[in-house]
């Protein structure tokens, strides 16, 4: 399919090399190749150079502040000459249709930000290999049920492709107060978006997420954000107040449900920790998503 639409990928990454070279050896196999991928590393260490030179691949590095908020907004300061902007985890492995099943939606429909479907994700357990990643990508076979496009309240931030027009025209941003590993980013853009044109979910739309655990935070921040982030939001407009307390009573209620016998990749005691600290800020009137920065 030929267009003029010309698409970019924003990968925001941090302490992920090895993951990361791996993820970027998966966009060289997309039936239909990006224009341009921007990748923002934390710290220059983040980013193999040698090694994404053997793919011949179309990248640019940009240089930003650590924190995916602060990175994501750099990748859109430097990505106004194109129509269709995708943000990948830099854990996450599309499907080689990926791309070109984006361009066809984009092309044909008001879309303004649209996400996929994750055949597994190891952000809910204790993650993914690069193999087994790879097994579920092979293993995959679209039917006719594949066909679907569904409104969705935001997209995924893993794999949220975005119309880049309508971000420039509002002056669109990635917000900043959710520092470091900025949880809820995702939600809080897309509700920006979200009066401007459809937010989708695409069935053809293929990947997996690898949920790597090196370069998150840590529990005890983690956990913090997860009182701190969803009331911000609520106050902020971007996230309604029942699905700020949902949100918030789902994590606490694991978190301190599970301390007895915690899975061995979560944090629960750290989570838990952090749970208190925000319950506590909150109580004070200080609570805020920043605060984050100040604790270990």
């Amino acid at each position: 399919m030929e267009t003029d639409l010309k698409i970019a990928v924003g990968i925001a990454t941090a302490g992920r090399r090895d993951i990361l070279a791996e993820m970027l050896r998966e966009l060289s196999r997309q039936t239909r190749l990006p224009d341009k991928i921007f990748v923002c590393p934390a710290a220059e260490s983040d980013f193999d150079s040698a090694q994404a030179a053997e793919l011949h691949l179309p990248i640019l590095v940009v240089k930003s502040p650590r924190g995916l908020t602060a990175q994501r907004n750099a990748i859109l300061d430097v990505a106004g000459e194109y129509i269709a902007l995708v943000f990948f985890d830099d854990d996450f492995f599309p499907a080689p249709s990926y791309l070109a099943e984006l361009e066809r939606s984009f092309v044909t429909q008001p879309i303004v930000a649209m996400t996929g479907r994750v055949l597994a994700d190891g952000v809910t357990g204790p993650g993914l290999d690069v193999a087994s990643a790879r097994a579920a990508l092979a293993s995959f076979k679209h039917s006719n049920e594949d066909q679907s496009i569904t409104e969705v309240y935001n997209a995924y931030g893993c794999n949220m492709a975005v119309r880049l027009a309508e971000i420039r025209s509002h002056g669109l941003r990635f917000d900043e107060n959710l520092p470091l590993y900025g949880w809820l980013e995702d939600v809080d853009f897309c509700r920006q978006l979200a009066p401007f044109g459809k937010i989708v979910r695409n069935e053809r739309l293929i990947g997996v997420h690898l949920g790597a655990k090196g370069g998150r935070t840590s529990g005890v921040r983690f956990g913090y954000s997860q009182i701190a982030n969803p009331l911000y939001l609520w106050r902020k407009g971007t996230f309604g107040i029942d699905r700020a307390m949902l949100q918030m009573s789902r994590n606490v209620l694991a978190n301190f449900g599970k301390l007895i016998r915690p899975e061995p990749w979560v944090d629960r005691r750290g989570r838990a920790l952090g749970n208190i600290k925000g319950l506590f800020d909150l109580l004070r009137g200080r609570l805020h998503p920043r605060k984050i920065i100040e604790l270990s």
